[in-house]
């Protein structure tokens, strides 16, 4: 019995130790070298402070902000540890009514019907820190207002951050919520 006992011990030493313990630390190694950026969480910092990452969206409620998406993650929005979505199909009426409400309250903030599906959709993740130029451009006018500043100033600098399609064609064009807001306070300075 210690006869097969013996190499199914070790070959399952070696793979943990292969498997849990060298292929992870030489892709992170790999990760590291290539791109740290991106292998550190894509974190935006400024002034020495790490403010947020590009990757998570995080919750503006300001006037003087632009908004993101709905998020999905609850009571705590943009929360990563909740990540996951609603659940609520077409035909539940949980759904339409949120909807119904989210559309209404940005009308009443001055953003133009028909109102942008990303503004009042949450995604998959719940997490999303992307939304459409068609939304950003509906909150131009009321981020300006806030500011004092002139529409076509602000509407510029969405144009400037627009993200395009990976490689010209995968997915759609966007505009980093967190990126955008921090440009944004950068041109209010």
């Amino acid at each position: 019995m210690l006869n097969h006992l013996r190499p199914a011990l070790t070959l399952v030493v070696a793979m943990t130790a292969l498997t849990g313990l060298a292929y992870p630390l030489a892709i992170n190694g790999v990760a590291q070298a290539v791109m740290p950026e991106k292998a550190n969480g894509s974190l935006i910092e400024r002034d020495g402070k790490v403010i947020g990452s590009s990757l998570i969206g995080q919750n503006f409620a300001s006037d003087r902000y632009f908004w993101p998406r709905p998020s999905a993650t609850g009571p705590d929005p943009y929360n990563a540890a909740a990540s996951s979505g609603s659940n609520l199909g077409t035909t539940s009426v949980k759904l339409k009514e949120r909807v119904a409400g989210d559309v209404a309250r940005l009308t009443a903030t001055g953003i133009a019907q028909p109102v942008p599906a990303d503004a009042v959709t949450t995604s998959g993740s719940g997490l999303d820190p992307h939304i459409s130029p068609a939304f950003a451009e509906a909150q131009v006018t009321r981020v300006a207002q806030a500011r004092g500043l002139q529409p076509v100033a602000v509407a510029t600098l969405v144009e400037q951050t627009i993200e395009k399609p990976d490689f010209g064609v995968i997915g759609e064009a966007r505009v980093n919520v967190l990126e955008l807001n921090l440009a944004l306070d950068a041109l209010n300075r």
